[in-house]
């Protein structure tokens, strides 16, 4: 069978893909850095995801039975907007509908909403219609903040807790989040190109934290923990935006705030992916934080 996943040289993608070929699949990938690194060793085919090209989209996913899509956009940056990337979703799913393809499986977002006034919501809810209506059996997964070897938030909250005395929280830290492990996203996602039937499921892991909760078990874990100094989100934001300067990426954006604030990534449906982060911390406590994670070098 000839599956197709779009950034299987990127994070999410790459887990999928790995549980793909250890299957015995033939895997194709469309993606926008083709000369990213390949950690397959040339057994995933690489092909552009160029969204100014449809009929290109659609002769490349010709012949394919399922296709994985995690293509989405984490932040604004020049043309690379998150408005736009919902309109690739649409050329993208148009594609893979007219080239045949019999099954998508789609990563999404836990609570999407159409009328949300946070673009990140109201665009995944956008794409989930996308899908829906394109006449595909469907699979769409909607997983909270990842967490793994390549994850950007909980090893860039542990690089920051190991270089500075203190933590600002924005606001109490009150708000709760269900980090998922990505390899169990991967896990869930390959088995849903299996199955039968149309169907939406969050994909959350078993342990909910507060994010105060939270920072203070990765300062626990990894053996810098450190004061947590409540603070206005807005300071809060203008801290992260003045050491992004530093770091050359973005390190919060105010959409994420606000999703935090309002607990869009929490679930109350039960946990499909059985990882902890709270074990995951304890076997990577040597170099969870060690290095920065770059947004920016990843995606552009």
């Amino acid at each position: 069978m000839k599956i197709a996943v779009t950034g299987a040289f990127s994070y999410s993608g790459k887990y999928i893909t790995r549980r793909l070929l250890a299957r015995g699949e033939e895997v194709i990938t469309l993606t926008g850095h083709p000369n990213r690194p390949d950690p397959f060793d040339g057994k995933v085919r690489a092909l552009p995801l160029d969204f100014n090209d449809p009929r290109g989209l659609t002769e490349s996913l010709r012949g394919v039975d399922t296709f994985y899509n995690t293509y989405w956009v984490r932040f604004d940056k020049g043309a690379n907007t998150q408005p736009a990337a919902v309109e690739n979703t649409r050329k993208l799913v148009r594609a893979a509908a007219e080239a045949g393809v019999r099954r998508i499986v789609h990563i999404s977002i836990t609570n999407p909403n159409a009328d949300s006034p946070l673009p990140y919501f109201w665009g995944k809810a956008a794409n989930e219609k996308a899908v829906i209506e394109s006449g595909m059996e469907y699979a769409i997964l909607r997983p909270t903040v990842l967490f793994g070897k390549e994850d950007i938030l909980i090893n860039n909250i542990a690089w920051l807790l190991r270089r500075f005395p203190f933590f600002a929280l924005p606001g109490d830290g009150s708000y709760r989040l269900q980090p998922v492990y990505v390899d169990d996203l991967a896990a869930l996602a390959v088995d849903s190109g299996y199955a039968q039937g149309d169907f939406i499921w969050d994909a959350v892991g078993p342990e909910d934290f507060t994010f105060r909760g939270m920072v203070e078990k990765i300062g626990q874990t990894i053996g810098h923990p450190r004061p947590l100094l409540e603070v206005h989100p807005q300071l809060a934001l203008k801290a992260a935006q003045f050491l992004s300067l530093f770091v050359r990426d973005v390190i919060l954006t105010p959409e994420e705030v606000d999703g935090l604030m309002a607990n869009l990534l929490i679930s109350p449906k039960p946990s499909r992916c059985p990882t902890r982060l709270s074990d995951w911390l304890v076997e990577h406590k040597s170099t969870v934080g060690v290095e920065y994670a770059s947004e920016i070098q990843r995606h552009f």
